[in-house]
């Protein structure tokens, strides 16, 4: 049984890997993000797994207010939390020479504070033995190929896969792991809007569920690692 918190629940991957960590009988899942309806639609599909729950919370990692609302709503559904999946985030595709510094700032935001916030609340909630999943993207993996338009979205993306390996030295000593994978494409309703033209080979579910077998198993194999996780790169 593991108690798991993701974030970035309501749609895309996200989604994908909290139903797919709900088909495994006695997980308990919190599931954030900020949109309420993608919320009802996760908890609604999560209702056919009848042995595990799915606790949904419309809750902004930038912006909202940890100690009030999200540590108490942990601390009620879960206690502990032996699983963190870092997943929420945002893409924009646009030239270098008209992304602006508010597009810069946003995508730093979604993609690299939000979480640094989400560890630093929840570490009193990891129990020894627990484990941290980062969700990077082969844009800010090192020597990958890079991408017109992408510069804001990848510089995001490297700033998490550097954290993920300089917290798994200061986490050493409590006996928590963190990973982070480098997804290349996925077919979701963010790939889609950033590049309609493109269709991934492999889709959101398989993708899912993916994340979630090495939520569950890959901190027995790995720790502060940034593992590519791609067929193709768009």
């Amino acid at each position: 049984m593991a108690t798991i918190i993701i974030s970035g629940a309501s749609g895309g991957l996200g989604f994908e890997t909290a139903l797919a960590l709900a088909a495994i009988p006695g997980n308990h899942i919190v599931a954030l993000a900020r949109s309420a309806d993608g919320l009802h639609r996760l908890q609604e599909a999560g209702k056919q797994y009848q042995e595990s729950s799915i606790h949904t919370l419309s809750f902004d990692i930038v912006q909202g207010d940890y100690n009030a609302v999200l540590l108490p709503f942990v601390e009620e559904k879960l206690g502990k939390a032996t699983i963190v999946i870092n997943n929420a985030g945002s893409l924009i595709n646009k030239a270098f020479t008209d992304t602006t510094a508010t597009d810069f700032h946003a995508l730093w935001q979604h993609n690299f504070l939000g979480h640094v916030y989400m560890i630093q609340h929840l570490l009193p909630k990891i129990p020894r033995g627990g484990h941290i999943v980062n969700i990077g993207s082969m844009g800010g993996f090192q020597g990958s190929v890079k991408f017109p338009g992408l510069a804001a979205y990848s510089a995001s993306k490297s700033a998490l896969h550097t954290l993920t390996e300089c917290l798994a030295m200061e986490l050493s000593g409590e006996g928590i792991k963190i990973n982070c994978l480098a997804l290349g494409s996925a077919q979701t309703e963010m790939l889609a809007k950033a590049f309609p033209q493109y269709e991934s080979p492999v889709a959101a579910d398989e993708m899912g569920k993916y994340i979630a077998d090495f939520a569950l198993t890959g901190h027995r194999f790995f720790n502060g690692k940034v593992l590519p996780v791609a067929v193709t790169t768009p």
